[in-house]
């Protein structure tokens, strides 16, 4: 590590002899910059080798190293030198040496350093990357109580963003010079730019010439004199002054011979847009049904209706069975000729009537013939007898329901069995004809 060092500092005195002060020294800037202070890795260097902590893989890891901000100045010294200063904080627990006899604190204390240096660039600035040398002498401040001085030597890589704005990406190490200091490693990154604006060189304009009389021309060639040519650099005819037949409406269509001249049209319609016969905002070339309004996702077309029953299949619930609008375009039963109040029971029980057996014959072929439809059965009492009795009853004559049509071949997922007691009486109560009403299943399209 002390060959490096003596090294990059034999270097910055040989480019120091040779270089020449121009035009394209850095002027003063100031800059930002974020850095990580690396202790880890220079003691491991120094108790074993590169070649070891390169092979074990020991590099301190980033997020072991210790985050810091600070100031930069720059100020060119020639074209190939400049001077540094650097001015950072950060905080951080110091690994003081063991000979310096000052213990290592408990907790994250402030440490803030300057440094003053020289950078020998191996380019200069008008390159877009610059790589340089740099060696400078530093003071450092910890906690509030601990000063001590090392010195920086390094190298950085300089980034020309344009405008004089550079970015720094620098590595450094700092040896130990006093007791209260300690070598370690400082990786930067920073951008600084010009403080003061650039001086432009007042420039006096020279004396316009004389005048010179120039005749009177035609530019453009259209036979019209530039002092009589509104355009005179594009030909025209004298009906527009001198100037091309004007396209009002930028269709590239001239409004000679544009049928809508104030319209952005197509050449194909004679400058005019491309018709929409049935008014729908979508034109009739891309329009599958040009003559009747419709929407864009079915391609200008009206909402389908598949089984033809005035309800469109986006709000069909039963959109390939012709229904009823009433009934969200689902059938309904009674347009198959089924009776529901035919499907009765016997009082006080879930025992099917003969009569009742029948319909649900009617209803068994229909639902065979109709495979996509699905059935609600609601079961319903008289009022005799206790509604929690009532209420079990009911579901087992919409359950008596749900089995007969299964033995009909009617599959059991297609049907709901729901019991509601002596609920929504459809017959007064208080006559034999009421209760036998009363005592029914009512049957629903499922939609």
């Amino acid at each position: 590590m002390k060959k490096i060092i003596l090294s990059l500092i034999a270097v910055c005195l040989v480019a120091m002899s040779f270089s020449q002060t121009t035009s394209l020294k850095k002027r003063p800037s100031l800059g930002v910059n974020f850095f990580l202070k690396d202790f880890a890795t220079p003691d491991k260097l120094g108790s074993t080798s590169l070649g070891i902590v390169l092979r074990d893989g020991s590099w301190n890891k980033v997020k072991n190293m210790s985050p810091g901000f600070g100031l930069q100045y720059f100020n060119g010294l020639t074209d190939n030198i400049d001077f540094m200063a650097n001015l950072g904080g950060s905080f951080l627990r110091y690994p003081f040496v063991y000979a310096s006899g000052i213990t290592t604190p408990n907790s994250d204390k402030f440490l803030l350093e300057t440094d003053a240096n020289v950078n020998v660039k191996l380019l200069t600035d008008n390159y877009f990357l610059v790589p340089y040398v740099s060696v400078g002498a530093g003071l450092s401040m910890y906690g509030g109580n601990y000063f001590a001085a090392y010195i920086p030597v390094g190298t950085g890589l300089q980034f020309n963003l344009g405008d004089e704005t550079f970015v720094h990406l620098q590595w450094s190490y700092h040896l130990k010079v006093t007791d209260a200091s300690n070598y370690n490693f400082h990786y930067s990154l920073g951008i600084a730019s010009p403080i003061f604006d650039k001086k432009v060189p007042v420039v006096v304009a020279p004396p316009p010439p004389p005048p010179v009389v120039v005749k009177p021309k035609d530019t453009d060639g259209d036979g019209i004199p530039d002092d009589q040519d509104k355009c005179p650099t594009v030909p025209g005819i004298a009906k527009y002054k001198g100037c091309p037949i004007p396209d009002t409406d930028g269709d590239g269509i001239n409004d000679e011979n544009d049928k809508c001249p104030t319209v952005k049209g197509v050449a194909r319609y004679q400058g005019c847009p491309i018709p929409d016969t049935d008014k729908d905002g979508i034109n009739d070339e891309e329009d599958k049904c040009p003559t009747v309004p419709g929407v864009a996702r079915y391609q200008g077309c009206p909402i389908p209706d598949t089984d033809g029953d005035g309800v469109n299949d986006e709000e069909d619930k039963c959109p390939t069975e012709k229904g009823t609008v009433a009934n969200h375009g689902c059938p309904e039963l009674k347009d198959f000729n089924f009776k529901a109040e035919n499907v009765q029971f016997l009082t006080g029980s879930a025992v099917l009537t003969k009569v009742a057996s029948q319909e649900l014959d009617k209803l068994a072929k229909i639902l065979g013939e109709h495979p996509t439809l699905n059935v609600l059965v609601d079961g319903y009492t008289d009022n005799s007898g206790k509604a929690d009795k009532n209420k079990i009853l009911s579901q087992k004559r919409a359950d008596a329901v749900k089995a007969y049509l299964v033995k009909k071949a009617v599959v059991a997922d297609r049907l709901t069995a729901t019991g509601f007691g002596d609920a929504n009486p459809i017959g007064d109560n208080k006559t034999p004809k009421g209760k036998a009403a009363n005592r029914r299943v009512e049957f629903k399209i499922k939609q």
